[in-house]
């Protein structure tokens, strides 16, 4: 049973669903992680059976090079080769550039921007009174449930095509998490994995280069539209980590007719119709997490049965941050 209510019986805001205030507070900086409760958090723990810790942070360096035309970082050790100590310092390091959190001031509603008070962002909370530092401060601990969504697809005979836009269904999200015997719970952090970053480190430089050009992404995700925002939100997680770059499928208009796109594309109120970020993160207050490393978890949850853990996020406590690494363990 769960108090919260359903997609379509949310509030409206800017004439779409949204769940600004619905924890309380007009100034909430936090939307979903709040149903991380002191009593999900007991219950989380004795998920712990075996003590099997996987770290989802990809190497901070992939990937190489970084996509959405974010530039790579340089890492100076400093100190010479001899001396007593070194330091790292790390010039033009983008938060986004590897596995990250999605924070709420990364992407606006432009409906809420122009018929709500605010910024557009979720809660219409001042734009730099949002950050990351909310969520580094109370840490983030639940129940986590794996949906391995590739290995799904595969054994039904649809494998994903890593370099194509090609679609998971909103649906799917239920009937693979079935599949394996997983019920989800009212304030989980949903992982998805894909399959993505195992494909992206089989290729060769060459053709990770070309997937960093202008125009070269194209990868799996979720299909766009209010239809994933409705299904996530009708499952009450507590957030969605995924493997993909983009939890959705890219890129955005990939699957609109191009009438569509162009029609969309010419009126940011309907950005969410080819772009769910534009709901989910401003309008839900879901947090996304992009390019997690799923790999090592998903093999031992296949080997065992098992798709639930203890998981753990410590996000940068960077005041008025955009977005994190996730810093993100499953414990089993």
């Amino acid at each position: 049973m769960t108090s919260l209510p359903s997609y379509r019986d949310l509030p409206r805001r800017g004439g779409l669903p949204a769940a600004w205030g619905l924890w309380g507070t007009d100034a909430d900086v936090l939307g979903c992680l709040n149903m991380l409760t002191p009593e999900r958090v007991v219950a989380a723990a004795r998920l712990v059976q075996k003590g099997s810790v996987f770290a989802l942070n990809w190497s901070m360096g992939l990937p190489n090079p970084p996509l959405f035309g974010r530039q790579p970082y340089t890492h100076e050790v400093t100190g010479a080769g001899e001396s007593t100590s070194h330091d790292d310092v790390l010039h033009g390091w983008n938060t986004q550039s590897s596995s990250q959190w999605d924070g709420f001031r990364h992407i606006r509603n432009h409906a809420a921007l122009h018929d709500e008070e605010g910024t557009g962002h979720f809660g219409g909370v001042v734009d730099d009174e949002h950050g990351m530092h909310h969520w580094a401060s109370r840490g983030l601990v639940g129940r986590a449930v794996l949906a391995d969504i590739g290995r799904w697809r595969e054994a039904q005979g649809r494998p994903l095509q890593y370099d194509a836009p090609d679609p998971i269904e909103p649906e799917e999200l239920a009937e693979c998490l079935a599949a394996q015997g997983t019920v989800p719970q009212e304030g989980d952090v949903l992982l998805m994995r894909t399959g993505w970053i195992g494909w992206y480190e089989a290729q060769t430089a060459e053709r990770r280069a070309a997937l960093a050009e202008p125009g070269g992404l194209a990868t799996p995700g979720l299909r766009s539209g209010e239809r994933l925002a409705e299904v996530l939100w009708d499952l009450h997680i507590a957030a969605i980590g995924c493997d993909n770059p983009a939890v959705e499928v890219w890129p955005p208009g990939a699957l609109a007719t191009p009438e569509t796109e162009a029609e969309v594309r010419a009126d940011r109120r309907r950005l969410h119709e080819i772009f769910t970020h534009t709901l989910l993160l401003p309008m839900l207050g879901l947090p996304l997490g992009e390019m997690w490393n799923l790999e090592a978890l998903a093999a031992d949850c296949a080997a065992d049965g098992r798709y639930e853990c203890l998981f753990t996020s410590a996000p940068l406590n960077l005041p008025n941050g955009v977005a994190s690494p996730p810093n993100a363990l499953a414990i089993k």
